[in-house]
């Protein structure tokens, strides 16, 4: 069955029952096997080479159950997460809901996961050594507990040290606006906290660490991230997660708290893309989320510095195969430009 005809289905759904109807759906479901290599597609990020440039963003598979079946999916790699050191009921349901005339999604689920022990154990039983198979990243976080009590920092240095023998790399997460407290871990003295911690529990391992941010930076933000990065050694920084701000938005959730993802994100997660790009340059690789839909929108991206994007809202409107589409889409485009590898198109609007 198409998805056009799926989808009426699981609209009469609540939007977190078809959620977990779908994941419960994909675990049943035999893994498919990866597309085929396509030279074009195929680039290295932080010492990973990934076999193309779209990725499954976390929030999709909070606890680690499918990432590993999302290659088949057309995807080049997938975060699973965010995972907390504890496990957390998040906040009170409702807690997401589907914005269908603005094509978005407004979430505050508050971190809710069954806890990195169990989703290591989990991902352990599936998980071949690191850099042989699927590419899978781990989006670690904060219980809101300890970032309340301002313990936020002690439960990073624990995710580095539970989930860095199973993830390709790892991505701290301080960019939710559903914890209280989390974003101000932005700031300048806070992050370099943070980040000093998270890299010295890395130790001797070598798996990368990327940072995920929100849009809604001032640019004094956005000079202060990109600072810290670079003085941490950060390995790449994502950009950005969903916004707070309500752009005019016609759907009778538009006034539903929490955090804004899908169409409506386009623009503002663009230009936050752009504005690390003219402040860093070719230092830093940088992975471009929000609001992307089509394959148009991913290549305007990585013209614009992005060597990597990611999405999830987007399949709530247009189904599994997104990925497979814009990967199709994305050829094309090179093709058109004459460009032979999509490396080579990261960055040449910037």
């Amino acid at each position: 069955m198409s998805y056009r005809l799926l989808r009426p289905l699981l609209f009469a759904l609540d939007a977190e029952r078809a959620h977990h109807l779908s994941i419960a759906a994909l675990r049943l479901l035999p893994t498919r096997a990866a597309l085929p290599q396509d030279p074009m597609l195929e680039s290295s990020v932080a010492g990973i080479r990934f076999p193309n440039p779209v990725g499954l963003a976390a929030g999709y598979d909070k606890d680690g159950r499918i990432a590993h079946k999302m290659h088949g999916l057309g995807f080049g790699f997938a975060e699973l997460g965010t995972l907390t050191p504890l496990a957390q009921p998040g906040n009170p349901q409702p807690r997401l809901f589907r914005l269908v005339a603005d094509r978005a999604v407004i979430n505050r689920f508050g971190f809710n996961n069954g806890g990195q022990g169990a989703a290591a154990d989990r991902i352990a039983r599936y998980r071949r050594p690191k850099g042989d198979g699927p590419i899978i990243g781990v989006n670690i976080g904060a219980n809101k507990d300890a970032t309340a009590a301002g313990r936020g920092i002690a439960d990073y240095v624990t995710g580095v040290r539970v989930m860095t023998p199973l993830a390709d790399y790892l991505t701290v997460n301080i960019s939710s606006p559903n914890t209280p407290g989390l974003r101000a871990l932005q700031g300048r003295a806070a992050l370099d906290d943070l980040l000093g911690a998270v890299m010295a529990a890395r130790g001797g391992d070598t798996t990368p660490v990327f940072l995920k941010v929100a849009p809604d930076l001032e640019p004094v933000d956005v000079q202060d991230i990109a600072a810290a990065c670079l003085d941490h050694r950060v390995d790449a920084l994502i950009v950005s997660n969903t916004t707070i701000t309500r752009p005019a938005l016609r759907s009778p959730h538009a006034g539903e708290a929490g955090g804004l993802s899908g169409a409506p994100l386009t623009d503002l997660s663009h230009q936050r893309l752009t504005d690390f790009r003219r402040l860093l340059g070719t230092q830093l690789p940088l992975i471009g989320v929000g609001g992307i839909a089509t394959a148009e929108q991913a290549y305007a991206r990585i013209r614009a510095g992005a060597s990597l994007v990611q999405l999830y809202s987007a399949m709530v409107y247009e189904g599994p195969y997104l990925a497979k589409r814009i990967n199709a889409g994305l050829k094309r485009l090179l093709q058109r430009d004459g460009i032979a590898n999509v490396a080579q198109a990261v960055g040449i609007d910037a």
